[in-house]
């Protein structure tokens, strides 16, 4: 029997076969496994209380033991955010010969749309991707994130704020503010900042292993000559400037010994375009810093509930991309859908700073 390639499920299994779209932040900062993935729409969000490092008590002989309660955490039931991108295709584009395709091509609109529908899905993967990693970005370095929610065209006309908060009412805590600006001197407390901002983790039982640095930041770092200096000077270990390329334009420019901990320096040059303005931006600001590590945050998925077609039934999947193929008599739309809801691990896991003025 001949297998329905525009079937919901056959699309989504090709999907989880081809090589997924990869991103930086996204990836390496809020990785995603088996567990992440919910059969319903709300995810369930557990934070860890980071309260450091505990003594155990020390009693009297002959007294037993001292109670010690366990470590607290809270548990919040959301609904993650719908990104959901569409492409129609028509019976005239169906008929047109596409980009790549050989001048003297002989598919037919039929072979010719199901060759289109997996360069579809692949893109609107990507663009997903993208949506994900600014929301990656806001989640570093703002600790939390809105996101607007169109009725109509992307971009243009009414919206609803889709809006997420990792602290409470009285501020946001993962944020160090420099006494001094990296650029007004060159005596700037550099180290003293760093080295601040990773006590900020590491009191709290968060590890600090990376800084992702803004782009004029790094400038500014690289430029610095107390830096130089210091790193002129054999006899101290003071780092390494020795830069190593990463995945998707991300880099490691080196290390800096930050009081005895080696801190690896990096920067990102991914960019994205502003959906109301049509700029090109960075996902990373470029005058703050981010002290984190890896795996600091996850990546959780809300299953995907629409009508189908075929059965005429409202059907619910669970998934990272959700495909949904639907026809007419003027040709065939194709959307895939996500709800992805990017969190930290644990609270105030991501320090951030403005550092230049």
């Amino acid at each position: 029997m001949a297998i329905d390639i525009y079937k919901t499920k056959n699309i989504q299994a090709a999907i989880e076969q081809t090589t997924p779209v990869t991103s930086f932040l996204r990836d390496r900062f809020f990785p995603t496994d088996d567990d992440s993935l919910f059969v319903e729409e709300e995810v369930i969000v557990e934070f860890k209380d980071a309260t450091g490092h505990k003594m155990a008590p020390v009693v009297l002989p002959r007294k037993g033991s001292i109670s010690i309660e366990r470590e607290g955490y809270s548990t919040h039931r959301m609904e993650p955010p719908l990104v959901a991108p569409s492409r129609f295709l028509s019976i005239d584009d169906a008929k047109k010969r596409q980009m790549g395709e050989s001048i003297f091509s002989t598919l037919t609109p039929a072979q010719r749309q199901a060759k289109i529908l997996m360069q579809d899905v692949n893109e609107l993967d990507a663009m997903i991707t993208t949506r994900e990693e600014y929301i990656a970005a806001q989640c570093m370095f703002n600790n939390g994130y809105i996101l607007k929610q169109y009725a109509d065209k992307y971009g243009e006309g009414e919206y609803k704020e889709y809006e997420l908060r990792f602290y409470g009412a009285d501020g946001n805590s993962a944020i160090y503010a420099p006494n001094t600006f990296w650029n007004s001197a060159d005596d700037a407390a550099i180290f003293c900042d760093l080295y601040q901002m990773i006590r900020m983790l590491t009191t709290k039982g968060n590890t600090a292993s990376e800084v992702l640095l803004g782009s004029d930041v790094a400038e500014v770092l690289m430029k610095n000559e107390n830096i130089r200096k210091l790193m002129d000077l054999a006899r101290f270990n003071v780092g390494e400037i020795s830069p190593i390329e990463l995945p998707h334009n991300a880099a490691r420019l080196g290390r800096l010994n930050i009081r005895g901990r080696m801190i690896d320096l990096l920067t990102y040059d991914g960019t994205y375009v502003n959906e109301e303005t049509g700029a090109v931006e960075s996902f990373v600001p470029a005058n703050k810093i981010c002290v984190t590590a890896p795996g600091a945050g996850r990546s959780l998925y809300g299953a995907v509930s629409q009508m189908e077609q075929i059965s005429g039934q409202l059907e619910t999947y669970p998934g990272r991309r959700v495909p949904r193929y639907w026809a007419d008599k003027n040709g065939r739309e194709l959307t895939v859908s996500s709800h992805p809801l990017l969190v930290p691990k644990t609270k105030d896991c991501f320090i951030t700073a403005e550092v230049l003025g």
